[in-house]
């Protein structure tokens, strides 16, 4: 059976704070270490009020330090907002501290608004259309050091930190391939291209030192509770957030409800559906059925797996619930 692996966006609940996002965030890492998840990833996101992992790296340290075997990385860091020596020492110093533990997963968005983008950027020097060229100089400065070389990343030089491309397009999909690098598809927010993506990948796909052969993952949401009911109650948490942010409101993950009757407008509906098309909510039987739906048509090397359930017992819930299943097909 293939690898499940955690995307965590840290999600703060009405009804929370930053710090309780933060810490059931390492709880539940904690426990995707202890159900045998191999890797748990954060995202970065600026400027979003339901979202604490914008400084991707520190939270990344928070989760490693609580943890001891799970691979800990980001999914991803925007490299566009970031000069790439400063991503190259944050992660060079991750690997210092945690080493053989680290990932680092890059997108090329801006994980934000484009009045937030400037702010974080502060000039058009960086920007979407330079992500090639990023990541060529980010993989530089993991290259051991020589005595010709004019700039080191310290720590960050001879440092194995794997580096994953990120998307929801098809750019990053050959870029990945073109570079010999790992790919991993946002499937859980934007399934449209995917199996497109994992072909272009796949087909052109050029051996690195890195990586000898194509290595994908997807992403997509799994919402697990004891019946399909109780699983499509905590589901609406997101997709509340997803109406809210559409209509230029982020806020607060929200709590539940019983229905989403009068919550949106068909187009709204219409929306959510199709953005979570790959979503798979419900008991075990249910979601037994679509992962191996899922895994059958994508074919992927690793399963990422990520819920914004407001309820942290019900989300740790969720976890386990999926880990069962994915211990059912294994035998």
């Amino acid at each position: 059976m293939i690898p499940f692996s955690v995307l965590d966006l840290a999600p703060i609940i009405e009804g929370g704070s930053v710090r309780q996002a933060l810490d059931s965030s390492r709880d539940l890492a904690q426990h995707a270490e202890r159900l045998g998840f191999h890797r748990y990833w954060l995202a970065e996101h600026h400027n979003m009020p339901g979202i604490a992992s914008a400084a991707t790296s520190l939270v990344i340290s928070h989760v490693a330090a609580g943890t001891r075997t799970i691979r800990v990385g980001s999914g991803g860091v925007m490299l566009p907002n970031h000069a790439p020596l400063v991503i190259a020492e944050q992660f060079g110093t991750l690997e210092a501290l945690f080493p053989g533990r680290i990932d680092l997963g890059l997108g090329r968005a801006p994980g934000t608004d484009q009045l937030t983008a400037r702010a974080l950027r502060r000039g058009s020097m960086n920007s979407a259309d330079g992500f090639p060229e990023d990541v060529r100089e980010l993989r530089l400065y993991f290259r051991p050091a020589n005595r010709t070389q004019p700039i080191l990343a310290v720590p960050g030089a001879g440092s194995s930190v794997p580096i994953w491309l990120l998307g929801s397009s098809l750019f990053s999909a050959q870029l990945a391939a073109e570079l010999g690098l790992r790919f991993a598809f946002a499937s859980h927010f934007a399934p449209d291209y995917l199996e497109e993506a994992l072909a272009i990948y796949r087909g052109n796909f050029q051996p690195s030192s890195e990586l000898e052969k194509p290595y994908a993952m997807a992403a997509i949401g799994i919402f697990a509770a004891d019946t399909d009911d109780e699983a499509a109650y905590l589901f609406t948490s997101l997709q509340q957030s997803f109406v809210n942010l559409r209509r230029g409101t982020p806020g607060l993950l929200p709590k539940p409800v019983k229905t989403m009757d009068g919550l949106w407008s068909p187009v709204e509906r219409a929306g959510v559906e199709h953005a979570f098309k790959e979503a798979i909510v419900g008991a075990p039987e249910k979601i037994r059925k679509g992962i191996e739906s899922f895994l059958k048509r994508t074919s992927v090397d690793e399963l990422m797996v990520t819920a914004a359930i407001h309820d942290h017992r019900a989300r740790v819930r969720s976890f386990e619930l999926v880990a069962a299943v994915r211990d059912s097909l294994e035998k």
